[in-house]
């Protein structure tokens, strides 16, 4: 009919949810997730074993590796992963407890939905509960010297006393803390303004060879690279050597893209060579002037060039990384210098005691070490296979990254769930006080909190109904610092138990797993983007039908 108003049809089929059905997807979706590392807290943890498409195996405890392994195609599963990545980068820590905390705040706001409550009220319920969590961390945190290598080292071993690496804790205790102290450097700013920076990965490498004892790992006071000398006659050993770092190739010029050269006499061709010849040498002349011992460049070195600093005595290895030649520059406190011609005598790097090139297995490592006061160091670590080194890195980087926080903000809650379970009672107490309809999510929230200590029970298969009544009386009492002591699967006093952690991974933990329930409460639409499938052409042909099987995850055989 003429001047009827046209109608838009969203031909998207089954790829919409939406209202209560969206929301119950995505919950269960979140508490699907949370379920598949449950079983990985605490000091019982349980392993998992992933197998990789190249047919690699993985095995670990680590909530954060195993997400980044596991593909899902749910969208809010896919935002739950991204929680643990976010708690890794953030704090390095508390990556199964971010996953579990926000799955059961999400399953504790079903009923609450089904009560017809509105996901705004929840949400702004979550805040208020949040804002009072964090202030009740803060009046059970203490302050803790860093300084004091004791307290540091109870720390960090909170952090990989649950993992696969607990036997060696001790060692690798001291390895990150070590590490952390090595590469943390004071600045003052602008306004006079002191400045801590703990740049761990830029200097702060791991170096994992297979073969060995896990006992036999060590920080080194300075850099290894895997990387030999270029001419078998140069020196393997020196002692006090002065270095020279370069970004330049010690070869002779060649054009940027493409040269062409015409020549008609023999003696011209001579005449090149020797230009090429006459370049090398006066560049090789430049550096030996610095008499320098050791020369790394992150370019080539050619056969001319060595031919001239192996008549002066001088080693040269080429082809560093350019993350490697900043760490020798850190910890030697040499400079990277890019052209020969501006090379000072400030730029020499001193502060090594040691070159000396070591075999490996079948590799050949250079080590400079016994340097002074280095700002960057390497860890060396020796295992028996690459998987279980792997597995050592990555409890060794959460150790690491633990230290750094405390660094940064230096006091400590006390563990073992004990911190959540106050939360909780503080939460039930702030619930009463206040009127409303906000009442029910903000305890939704304190039943939540329970979820580390009955987990942490649960895993080490005592009865949870028996110890979580004992430790809920403990904390009515305001006796804060009592949890579970996940080996025995009994409750103790934290504090003289010795099992503090930071309280930034616990603040942090609260903070992600509550913003991430608000963010996932908030949605009520799911609409697929998916491109419509291609109509008729062809009586039904092939492309249709290979949409499908592509949609399936399979692709059709060849």
């Amino acid at each position: 009919m003429a001047g009827q108003q046209p109608v838009f049809v969203m031909n998207t089929g089954p790829e919409r949810q939406h209202g209560r059905k969206a929301q119950i997807s995505n919950i269960t979706a979140a508490k699907t997730v949370s379920d598949v590392i449950r079983t990985c807290l605490g000091p019982k943890a349980m392993l998992k074993m992933i197998l990789d498409p190249m047919g690699g195996i993985l095995l670990t405890n680590d909530g954060n590796a195993i997400l980044r392994e596991i593909e899902v195609g749910h969208p809010a599963a896919k935002s739950m992963i991204e929680l643990s990545r976010t708690q890794d980068e953030e704090v390095g820590d508390g990556t199964t407890s971010v996953i579990i905390l926000a799955g059961e705040i999400l399953a504790h706001s079903l009923p609450l939905l089904e009560r017809n409550l509105h996901p705004v009220v929840i949400i702004s319920a979550y805040k208020k509960a949040l804002a009072e969590a964090l202030n009740i961390i803060e009046s059970i945190s203490t302050k803790v010297d860093v300084n004091n290598e004791e307290e540091m080292l109870a720390l960090i071993k909170t952090s990989i006393g649950t993992k696969f690496v607990s036997r060696w804790s001790d060692l690798m205790c001291k390895l990150a803390l070590k590490a952390v102290r090595t590469v943390a450097v004071t600045e003052t700013g602008a306004g006079s303004k002191e400045q801590r920076t703990v740049d761990l990965k830029r200097y702060a490498r791991v170096e994992k060879i297979p073969g060995g004892e896990i006992e036999s790992s060590r920080v080194l006071d300075g850099v290894m690279l895997e990387k030999d000398v270029t001419h078998p006659k140069m020196r393997r050993r020196i002692e006090n050597p002065r270095i020279l770092l370069l970004d330049c190739p010690l070869e002779y010029k060649k054009g940027e893209s493409q040269t062409n050269i015409e020549i008609t006499k023999e003696e011209d061709w001579n005449r090149i060579l020797e230009i090429e010849e006459e370049q090398i040498k006066q560049i090789c002349n430049t550096i030996i002037k610095f008499k320098p011992d050791l020369v790394f460049t992150e370019k080539g070195v050619s056969d001319l060039a060595q031919h001239f600093l192996l008549k002066q005595n001088i080693t040269a290895i080429r082809r560093v990384r350019k993350s490697d030649n900043n760490r020798i520059a850190r910890a030697t406190g040499a400079t990277i210098v890019n052209r020969v011609e501006d090379l000072r005598e400030s730029d020499v790097g001193t502060r090594c005691g040691l070159f000396h090139i070591e075999k490996i297995g079948d590799e050949y490592f250079t080590f400079l070490e016994k340097c002074k006061d280095p700002k960057a160091c390497t860890i060396l670590l020796r295992g028996p296979s690459k998987d279980i080194l792997n597995e050592i890195d990555r409890n060794l980087a959460d150790a690491m990254s633990v230290a750094r926080n405390v660094v940064f903000d230096p006091r400590l809650a006390p563990g073992g769930g004990a911190t959540e379970l106050a939360v909780a009672a503080g939460l039930h107490e702030y619930a009463r006080n206040i009127e409303g309809i906000e009442v029910a999510p903000i305890q939704a929230v304190a039943n939540a909190m329970e979820v580390i200590p009955r987990t942490l029970i649960n895993n080490c298969g005592a009865n949870v109904i028996k110890i979580l009544t004992a430790l809920r009386a403990k904390h009515a009492n305001g006796e804060h610092s009592w949890g579970i002591d996940g080996n025995a699967g009994v409750i103790v006093d934290m504090k003289s138990y010795g099992l503090l952690e930071s309280a930034a991974v616990k603040i942090q933990t609260l903070k992600t797993a509550i913003e991430s329930a608000s963010l996932l409460l908030r949605v009520d639409d799911v609409v697929s983007a998916r491109r419509p499938r291609e109509q008729g052409g062809g009586g039904g042909g092939g492309a249709p039908q290979m949409a499908e099987q592509e949609e399936g995850g399979m692709m059709p055989e060849m």
